[in-house]
């Protein structure tokens, strides 16, 4: 009790002067989508200061929520805030534990060094994915949450017929990459995902009015054998080091 209460009040300090090792000899964090660089980042610097190892493991939401639903065992999620709510109300997580980290909206990339088309509108926007010969999305049967917004977001614009005859759909990973080998012309993701990708540029984000913004949240497993250290991790996405690195990927901290 007096490690959890003295980790409560000083939750950065404390992983520099106690050995949190002793608790736990590793922590298994299951990140979903465009934040998994971050958490990175952020595990890598609890490495260093507790001497926990910890394993990160990157997939879509929906993948994440069939390995959790599944039985897998964690420690730690970082996933939609919706997917988040639905894993607590079936207690897979400990609802106390959830907090908030980031938000990221999606964006319109092309290969580095092509024409960049105008996106400001929403009219613009609407014809350059007409005039664009083929277009990548995350696949949204396999969960990705800017896939299925923008399936969504096509039959608004009443062009889903013809984005479905150029939709190049990934199943997961980086779409961006699609850009380079020459199977899309452009490519629609979290702004995130696309900076991760040598090759692609960012045009920009989608106009304002038409605009989905995911936010991303932490909680800690309801089977956790390691919580003390899953609560000092989750802490360290508040030091600065942490938000700058949302931002350097295109993630906007939530407290900001």
């Amino acid at each position: 009790m007096r490690v959890r209460a003295l980790l409560s009040a000083f939750p950065i300090v404390v992983m520099t002067t106690l050995p949190l090792a002793a608790l736990a000899d590793e922590l298994k964090v299951l990140a979903a989508g465009a934040i998994a660089p971050v958490v990175r980042t952020v595990a890598a610097d609890f490495e260093r200061r507790s001497g926990i190892h910890v394993d990160v493991q990157n997939a879509t939401g929906g993948v994440t929520e069939r390995r959790i639903r599944s039985g897998e065992r964690f420690d730690l999620t970082v996933v939609p805030t919706n997917l988040l709510h639905t894993l607590a109300a079936d207690r897979y997580i400990d609802a106390r534990s959830a907090r908030e980290l980031a938000q990221v909206g999606i964006g319109v990339a092309v290969k580095a060094g092509t024409p960049h088309p105008a996106i400001a509108t929403v009219a613009q926007f609407k014809a350059a994915l007409l005039a664009a010969p083929s277009v990548a999305v995350i696949d949204p049967k396999a969960g990705g949450s800017s896939g299925i917004y923008l399936e969504k977001l096509f039959e608004k614009l009443g062009i889903a017929a013809q984005m479905h005859a150029k939709e190049v759909l990934v199943p997961g990973g980086l779409v961006a990459e699609k850009l380079l080998d020459g199977s899309a012309a452009l490519a629609l993701h979290q702004q995130s995902e696309i900076l991760a990708v040598k090759g692609a540029q960012l045009v920009g984000p989608l106009p304002a009015t038409i605009q989905s913004y995911t936010v991303y949240a932490a909680a800690i497993s309801s089977q956790s054998n390691s919580t003390t250290a899953a609560r000092a991790f989750m802490t360290m996405f508040s030091a600065e080091q942490a938000k700058a690195a949302m931002r350097e990927h295109g993630l906007t901290p939530k407290d900001d």
